[in-house]
């Protein structure tokens, strides 16, 4: 009997014994998971992350590559070699810019911090993905390791163009894809000499009154005048989906309200004009009027739906365009509104942007100034696609909005794109930038052919007048170029 006691005690406690193995081997089976998925998950965000982590101040391993390596090179997309390192008898590393002023601000300058695409690829440039085999014959001759190169979207003979056709004005060029967002061309001016970046970086950094240094391409924002009027014609469309081709207004010169006065550029007397014909020939009393009719709340919308007063999805420094829209504004303020003027700013690039959704039926793609990186000895180290940001305007939209741009070529301000093999359209714009002064800004945005766009150019030069006689000619050049047209003029 108390041989059948011990029994059932100690079947008891190898039972316990059991249970409590299976519990330990549980929790060690448990832990050892949570660990390996926290080895896994940060070895994952560790090379999502690379870039990031290696060019942390902090981190002394962007040091260490530079020691290692001979920065990479920065190539067009037709093959010109935008920036190379050189390197000079007593062993001095010599960054080179071959094109100097022409390509500064979206090349930038690899010392003093950093900027462009120098900056923004710095990670890869300093990097080396060669073969062992040429490191090693590096390694034999005492030399360094060579630099990844980085590919770009730019293409240099279009840069060049934009760059001498802007001339003694300052201002902005840029030229894009619709169909991909890439940026075939980014022109600011003033601009500077990359490879004096150093000896000159006092007196640049100091000038606050050209302020050279400023990409105004990005980070320019400037009155949109009448280009924005593509931006109040899209919210009439929307309002009146079924009528706006009905509406009708007689221009006398200027339209006053509640004390509030707009006037048409120069005082021009247009007539009778219908929605068509107001942009056309940039009617600014018909837009005062169409803007006084404009649902504030839904226009709110409108603005937010093509990314003003927010982040823009690309990966360079830029500013945010500001305009409101809102049943608190002044008559006043919602005529200036309608026209583009008043407290309403925009970054050529925003309004390229803008530009390209129209020319992609509504969809934007992402701007993107990298096509690739590749080690010297020729293997693909990473590649940037084309990426889908989303729909600014529905495809009908864009195809009124398309439309209405070739009205300004054909019958209105951009006559001077008339005629062409290409079928260029767009919009012009004489942004007023003081209240002091009737002198004005030129602005272009449009794109070609109409039915098959493939490139998309904004232009503005800073006090240059009108749009129609300044900007136009402007594009005109790029677009011949481009398409390649033999110009007369």
């Amino acid at each position: 009997m108390r041989q059948s006691r011990d029994t059932d005690k100690l079947g008891q406690w190898r039972q316990k014994d059991l249970n409590n193995n299976k519990a330990i081997s549980f929790i060690a089976i448990f832990f050892t998971g949570i660990i390996a998925a926290m080895l896994i998950y940060i070895g994952w965000y560790s090379y999502v992350n690379k870039v990031d982590f290696v060019m942390n101040s902090y981190n002394k391993r962007a040091s260490q590559l530079q020691e290692e390596n001979t920065r990479g090179s920065i190539i067009s997309s037709d093959g010109v070699e935008l920036a190379y390192t050189t390197t000079d008898d007593d062993g001095n590393e010599i960054r080179n810019y071959p094109y100097a002023n022409q390509f500064a601000h979206v090349v930038g300058y690899a010392d003093m911090g950093g900027m462009g695409i120098e900056s923004s690829m710095k990670y890869y440039l300093i990097n080396s993905s060669s073969s062992l085999s040429t490191k090693a014959s590096y390694d034999d001759k005492g030399l360094k390791f060579p630099g990844d190169n980085v590919y770009t979207t730019i293409n240099a003979s279009l840069q060049i163009l934009a760059y001498y056709s802007l001339g003694d004005y300052n201002g902005a060029v840029i030229i894009s894809d619709p169909k991909t967002g890439a940026i075939l061309a980014m022109v600011s001016k003033p601009d500077f000499d990359p490879n004096t970046i150093k000896a000159d970086w006092s007196s640049l950094s100091a000038d606050t009154k050209t302020a050279a240094l400023v990409n105004r391409c990005t980070q320019g924002l400037y009155p949109p005048g009448s280009t924005f009027k593509i931006v109040t014609s899209l919210e009439y469309i929307k309002e009146n989906p079924s009528s706006y081709e009905d509406y009708t207004f007689t221009c006398k010169g200027s339209l006053s309200v509640n004390g509030a006065s707009i006037k048409c550029y120069h005082n021009q007397v247009h007539g009778t004009l219908d929605f068509f014909s107001s942009f056309a020939k940039s009617c600014n009393s018909s837009y005062a009027n169409i803007g006084l009719s404009l649902d504030q709340d839904k226009f709110a919308d409108t603005l937010n739906d093509l990314l003003f007063n927010q982040e823009l999805p690309v990966d360079f420094p830029y500013s945010q365009s500001i305009a409101t829209a809102s049943t608190n504004l002044s008559d006043e303020d919602k005529m200036q509104l309608s026209i583009g003027q008043g407290a309403t700013s925009v970054s050529p690039l925003h309004m390229n942007m803008i530009t390209m959704a129209i020319a992609n039926g509504g969809t934007l793609m992402k701007p993107y100034l990298v096509t690739g990186v590749k080690s010297a000895d020729g293997k693909s180290v990473e590649e940037f696609s084309p990426v889908e940001y989303g729909q600014l305007m529905s495809a009908d939209e864009a195809e009124i909005l398309t439309d209405m741009m070739e009205q300004v070529v054909l019958t209105g301000t951009a006559s001077g794109l008339s005629g062409t093999s290409y079928e260029a359209v767009g919009k012009t714009g004489s942004a007023e930038y003081s209240s002091s002064s009737s002198d004005s800004h030129a602005w272009f945005t449009g794109f070609a052919p109409k039915d098959d766009p493939q490139i998309c150019v904004t232009i503005i030069m800073e006090k240059a007048g009108s749009g129609g006689h300044m900007a136009v000619p402007v594009a005109k050049r790029i677009f011949d170029e481009y398409f390649g047209v033999n110009a007369i003029n």
